[in-house]
């Protein structure tokens, strides 16, 4: 089983008119639960749940995914709301609306220890793993599951800027949890924001030596990049798949993937759908665990990366954080070609 620890977040996507919004559920590791769920992960939701029609609608998709929360707690305050607007490519802006809300509510005790014997794996992220008062909590939960050693640690830091209220240590919150973490999916605007001025793919080398066994760089239309903690992951693996690019510049190593053409409706949801993806492939290869990440060959690495940006694509062809089925996924897969899908 997989365990998704993090924020629930009420989305409010602008409609495109003056006051018009659609409501849905969101927050990365509520989207993250569901697309695993939805790809034929068990994952279980470690949030606070928020009360009132907000978290009648945020159980409700979670439940309706097949996503378990008996390890989640209720809450008496409100949902956590995020605004969202989309420009004319489909890409989203956030305003967050956080205090008095279930997400500024957590307290010790609430995380169970130890977490259920069943877990194979556990995910973190994103704003409650690095924002007051959650994110001490996440990091203690993390080095316990660090120091037994039998799962699987995964974290997204899925930076909202406009929340961060101290920079320094916030960026010192992250490099924590990513030297004890195996598997991490950062983006390039996340890495920009950390360390500006530095390129991205030198900051992605540093974190894979500072402890994960991998560190996957998405770019957005442009794909993904993987770096091993041992060694880039080769830019030539033997017979590689149709998906994996070979690049032959030695200013960009790792492994690049390029993302699937398709109608973008918007981009919500898009990076946890990429995460769901990664995590259900790597189960599905009954690799989702420490070893099982360290041992996988670097094309059958690239396959998993493209399993993972068909998940990401097929989000992006839909309004909202709408993560596919396994089912759909794999059509997709079966029927790739070089036209966009619709």
């Amino acid at each position: 089983m997989l365990v998704v620890c993090g924020e629930a977040v009420l989305d409010l996507i602008s409609d495109g008119s003056p006051r018009g919004y659609q409501a849905r559920a969101g927050g990365s590791p509520l989207n993250v639960a569901v697309g695993t769920a939805r790809l034929g992960l068990p994952t279980s939701l470690l949030a606070r749940l928020g009360s009132g029609i907000g978290g009648r609608l945020l159980r409700s998709q979670a439940a309706d995914s097949g996503v378990d929360l008996s390890l989640s707690v209720s809450a008496q305050q409100p949902v956590m709301l995020a605004l969202v607007s989309l420009d004319s490519t489909g890409d989203a802006d956030y305003d967050f609306y956080v205090d008095g809300t279930a997400e500024s509510g957590w307290q010790r005790g609430e995380l169970p220890d130890p977490l259920p014997e069943t877990v194979e794996a556990l995910h973190v992220g994103s704003i409650a793993a690095w924002r007051a008062p959650s994110a001490d909590l996440i990091a203690e939960l993390v080095l316990r599951e660090h120091r037994r050693g039998a799962a699987l640690i995964s974290f997204d830091p899925n930076l909202r800027p406009a929340l961060v209220e101290d920079p320094v240590g916030t960026r010192a919150r992250i490099e924590a949890l990513v030297a004890l973490v195996h598997l991490v999916k950062v983006s390039v605007d996340d890495l920009d924001w950390l360390y500006p001025g530095e390129q991205p793919d030198a900051a992605a080398q540093r974190w894979a030596r500072a402890g994960p066994t991998l560190v996957v760089l998405t770019e957005g239309v442009h794909g993904v990049r993987a770096y091993r903690s041992d060694r880039l992951v080769r830019t030539d693996p033997p017979d590689p798949p149709e998906s994996a690019d070979r690049l032959d510049r030695p200013d960009r190593p790792g492994l690049s993937v390029p993302a699937h053409e398709v109608s973008v409706v918007d981009t919500v949801g898009a990076g946890d759908a990429f995460t769901a993806g990664l995590l259900a492939a790597l189960a599905e290869h009954g690799q989702l665990s420490p070893n099982g990440l360290a041992e996988r060959s670097d094309a059958e690495l690239a396959c998993v990366l493209a399993s993972a940006g068909m998940v990401a694509a097929l989000c992006c062809t839909r309004p909202g954080a709408d993560p596919p089925s396994r089912a759909e996924r794999d059509a997709a897969l079966a029927r790739r070609t070089d036209e966009p899908l619709a």
